[in-house]
């Protein structure tokens, strides 16, 4: 087919702000007292972790989180889970859905 690829582009939009959160952590951690040090420091390694994530794991993890949240225990790509997803995030195409649904059962599957 002419101007179709086999693989359609997933038009998924992923948020990070832990770089502004990391960053008020640090800020924080300049002020902080003696007492306060080791929570801080704790609190910056689990941010940067969480900033480390790939768009791959931060789709995975919100496919798991609705999921979950619709009471859906078992396979990722289930019809169950896509309608899920499609209700979660109203203007999430049924083809997204689909491909949201596949990767985060085969990141499931690896690991």
């Amino acid at each position: 087919m002419f101007g179709h690829s086999n693989q359609p582009d997933l038009h998924v939009l992923v948020l990070r702000d832990a770089d502004v959160i990391a960053a008020q952590v640090r800020w924080a951690l300049e002020e902080a007292s003696p007492e306060e040090r080791p929570g801080l420091e704790r609190a910056a390694a689990i941010v940067e972790e969480a900033a480390a994530a790939s768009d791959a794991e931060l789709r995975t993890r919100w496919v798991r989180e609705r999921a979950a949240a619709a009471g859906i225990d078992g396979s990722y790509d289930s019809v169950h889970v896509i309608k899920a997803l499609r209700e979660a995030a109203p203007g999430l195409s049924l083809l997204q859905a689909v491909q949201l649904a596949k990767e985060a059962e085969a990141a499931r599957s690896a690991g």
